[in-house]
């Protein structure tokens, strides 16, 4: 199919950017880009245009930039918690997507991000603590530490109080044995008389 040249007039993801010349199909710029005011042709009065273009899109590539460096910040800071069902073994069902952490992010903190821009190493299957990279711009990277928890985490076992019965058997077993031990004798000889003093036998 043959392709034409367009002049990019909005940023089209996987195409360009604006201001940007590009080679697309000519069924996707006379039924899209065109109609769609999305790009326009190289014509020498059109080319003229290109200086603003280049303008608005470098306000708002530097827009975007300090937008993302400011979110970058905040989002140093957070810490995302997301409750998730467990089995009995605590093990998850499934598993944790940057999809999943892009929803709690809006419901939560009401930060409306692109899941793209969540870049996950591995697969999070487990509960604990983790730092999610954040490609927030070419040019910022952050990390948010996300906490997986249980929903239904599990009963830990109660503690409960010493049986009763062993401590009052022992305890009746003491008290037997010390009533049944003899009393210490006491002394009971007479105190014995002395020689008496001197005015005794006077």
């Amino acid at each position: 199919m043959p392709k034409v040249e367009v002049i990019l007039t909005h940023p089209i993801i996987g195409l360009g950017a604006e201001s940007d010349l590009v080679k697309v199909t000519a069924g996707y710029a006379r039924n899209f880009l065109l109609p769609q005011r999305r790009a326009i042709l190289p014509t020498e009065g059109n080319k003229k245009r290109l200086e603003a273009l280049r303008k608005r899109r470098a306000e708002r590539e530097a827009h975007e930039l300090n937008t993302m460096t400011e979110l970058a910040k905040s989002l140093g800071k957070m810490t995302l918690i997301i409750a998730v069902k467990t089995g009995d073994e605590g093990k998850l069902f499934g598993s944790i997507t940057n999809g999943t952490i892009a929803d709690e992010l809006k419901k939560q903190f009401d930060v409306g991000l692109d899941k793209r821009k969540i870049h996950i190493e591995k697969s999070i299957k487990g509960l604990g603590e983790y730092e999610v990279e954040m490609r927030l711009h070419q040019e910022v990277r952050t990390n948010l530490k996300v906490v997986i928890k249980s929903s239904n985490p599990l009963p830990e076992p109660e503690a409960g109080p010493a049986p009763a019965g062993p401590v009052t058997e022992k305890r009746g077993k003491r008290a037997a044995a010390e009533a049944a031990a003899p009393a210490p004798a006491v002394d009971t000889k007479p105190e014995r008389k002395g020689k008496g003093t001197k005015a005794e036998k006077a």
